[in-house]
């Protein structure tokens, strides 16, 4: 098995670091959250795009966890498709092409749901001293393997605060449910106050409290 950490007496396997290939199943609406950006605390539309990995490590053994499901990786980004945007960037790199004008104006997440690409993973420690794996880069399914790919395993999910379905909700995470709670949308529908200042980050941008994988 590859590298593991342990946490509360519970131990994770951490996503193997290198090339994988990947699956979207997962959209998540984060809400507008608070983050630190140039040391300054902003309220920022938050969003997070989850990928099942298909393959084997570099020692031979299977992407998954103990109970056979497939190991699951996710990107937290800002919902935005501005020139500097993260988003962006991974989008286009995955995409293999730029946005046209016109998809700039409005594009459909929805879209990414069941498409396959290549998800760089590598291994970072939090501000914390947690060992965690990130991904780094999207990049399109070589033509050689389109043809190939294996067939999804879990199901398609997606979560929009503006549509909201109790039972997607249910069903995510407990930490993800606490996470889309602390936002501003969840807060007022559940008559709490503004959210907490945002923890500190880390120098890649990663909050020093939070697990990526």
């Amino acid at each position: 098995m590859s590298l593991t950490v342990a946490d509360t007496g519970t131990t994770h396997r951490i996503v193997p670091a290198g090339v994988h290939l990947a699956r979207c199943f997962r959209l998540v609406d984060l809400g507008t959250q608070p983050e630190v950006f140039e040391g300054e605390q902003k309220m920022m539309k938050k969003l997070r795009v989850e990928f099942e990995l298909h393959g084997e490590d570099d020692a031979g053994q299977p992407l998954t966890r103990d109970d056979g499901r497939p190991l699951t990786i996710g990107l937290e980004l800002t919902a935005s498709l501005g020139k500097k945007a993260k988003l962006r960037a991974h989008l286009e790199s995955w995409r293999g092409r730029p946005f046209t004008p016109e998809e700039l104006l409005g594009f459909d997440m929805a879209r990414l749901l069941g498409a396959y690409g290549l998800c760089n993973v590598t291994h970072r420690t939090s501000g914390a001293g947690k060992a965690y794996a990130a991904v780094s880069s999207l990049s399109p399914l070589p033509a050689a393997m389109r043809a190939t790919k294996p067939a999804p395993i879990l199901p398609n999910c997606i979560l929009d605060l503006d549509d909201f379905d109790s039972a997607v909700f249910e069903a995510l995470p407990e930490w993800l449910q606490q996470q889309i709670d602390q936002s501003v949308e969840r807060r007022r529908v559940l008559c709490m106050p503004d959210p907490e200042p945002a923890p500190a980050a880390d120098p890649d941008g990663t909050p020093a409290d939070m697990d990526t994988f």
